[in-house]
């Protein structure tokens, strides 16, 4: 990944963590509360998210890496078996 690309993901991730920071603080704990942003704020919110996560997308592809990745953990049970090649043996037909 290039430089360009690499400061643009450190942006890309820093926006997206301070708009998220942003909407917990906004959050009212108390549901009696008013919602302070409009309706079209949180709209816009929303998209900014979208737009972020898109780029993020699209520099992920063109670094090479399967954006379907997603973590696991250690304890995580498998979804796919590893089977090893080496000992079969090639039929004759």
């Amino acid at each position: 990944m290039s430089a360009e690309h690499s400061t643009e993901k450190r942006i890309l991730m820093a926006m997206r963590k301070t708009l998220g920071k942003i909407i917990r603080d906004l959050t009212p704990s108390d549901s009696a509360v008013q919602y302070p942003l409009s309706d079209d704020t949180v709209e816009d919110v929303k998209k900014c998210f979208d737009l972020i996560a898109a780029r993020e997308r699209e520099l992920a592809q063109q670094a090479g890496l399967n954006v379907q990745d997603r973590p696991h953990f250690i304890d995580e049970e498998r979804t796919t078996n590893i089977v090893s090649m080496q000992g079969l043996k090639k039929r004759a037909d």
